[in-house]
């Protein structure tokens, strides 16, 4: 079957901001997801979809629901199997193994728990003795993309049992005292628009990265915008094609960041640094400054360094603090924390 070519991510004019983000999340998705604020058309949803295509396809054993890594997660498949009521004299056979690409698994805003999470048939349980499972949507996002649009229009339960899973790393459905757990890594990308209400200051520090995109206001990038994809609708295939190279880069670029994170050291003058950053913009708590390092040390692989820089940490401190710069009532989610740093300094 045919399938329909997908807008190419380094074709996106402008929004460098967001496309850093979500890179610097693929990397790493250590860094608890990107929350993207801004209206709509402006190629949120495009930028998520095309870096999903650019990346290399992953392993995963035939029809499993759980998308689990046969070169990592075996163990996990044959313990899942047999939780699943699997006999215990009957070894759980490993399936044949093929290779996808990594999915973008979008979440309904009506979506409910037991969609996200998973039910468990508690009358199976009962009569069989066996543990029956729907797996949810966590399930399906286990080495993907979590795209969820208008973030801010779900219920808040169920964005907190999203970011509890995009943090540790595991899913849990449980009823009535029956319990079943199964990985689920991914990397979480929430969208909203401000105009329709805001996010609980709880759940906004619980995404890693926030950052806040508009429309293009130059003449020159905005007709590029019409340009290409007027080109890109007369032409798929073509257009695509003729962007293969950049994207073939930057995937290549991401695996060997990817690779290089592990290194990448930080010396503890760049700790007080970071530390300093969040005192002068008024940040509660410590989780950005834990974001912060975390994704200075992503921002360094991706430049090919094994050390952090200040440079990095200002970068990361753009991308990791917006949300959690401490705000009065009506005050909006900050634009630029360099600027509110410089001015705290001045009148401090």
């Amino acid at each position: 079957m045919k399938t329909t070519p997908v807008y190419p991510f380094t074709a996106i004019v402008g929004q460098e901001k967001m496309k850093l983000a979500l890179i610097l999340n693929i990397i790493n998705p250590g860094l608890s997801g990107i929350l993207i604020r801004g209206e709509k058309g402006t190629a949120k949803s495009t930028a998520v979809r095309a870096l999903a295509e650019i990346l290399p396809e992953i392993e995963v054993f035939e029809d499993d629901d759980f998308q689990l890594d046969p070169a990592e997660e075996t163990d996990m498949y044959l313990e899942i199997a047999r939780s699943l009521g699997q006999p215990a004299e009957n070894e759980p056979e490993l399936p044949r193994t093929m290779k996808r690409k990594v999915r973008v698994v979008e979440l309904p805003v009506g979506a409910t728990e037991d969609r996200v999470v998973g039910t468990l048939d508690l009358e199976h349980a009962l009569k069989k003795g066996e543990k029956r499972v729907e797996p949810g949507l966590l399930a399906a996002a286990h080495r993907g993309i979590l795209y969820v649009d208008e973030v801010n229009l779900l219920d808040d339960h169920v964005v907190d049992v999203l970011l509890d899973s995009a943090a540790m790393g595991v899913n849990s459905i449980e009823r009535e005292g029956v319990s079943f757990s199964h990985p689920a890594r991914f990397t979480l990308v929430g969208t909203m628009n401000p105009e329709e209400g805001e996010l609980r200051p709880q759940l906004l520090d619980r995404f890693g990265l926030c950052v806040n995109i508009e429309g293009i206001h130059s003449a020159d990038e905005r007709v590029a915008v019409m340009e290409r994809r007027g080109a890109f609708d007369e032409d798929p295939e073509g257009f695509v094609h003729q962007w293969q190279a950049e994207s073939r880069d930057l995937a290549e670029r991401i695996q060997k960041a990817s690779r290089l994170y592990p290194r990448v050291t930080v010396e503890k003058p760049m700790l007080y640094e970071i530390a300093q950053y969040c005192l002068d913009v008024g940040v509660d708590g410590h989780r950005g400054d834990i974001i912060i390092l975390k994704a200075a040390k992503t921002l360094a692989a991706y430049e090919g360094r094994t050390e952090v820089s200040s440079g990095d940490i200002r970068t990361a401190a753009e991308l990791a603090l917006p949300h959690r710069v401490r705000r009065q009532p009506l005050m909006d989610i900050a634009d630029n924390v360099a600027a509110i740093r410089e001015k705290a300094l001045q009148t401090g």
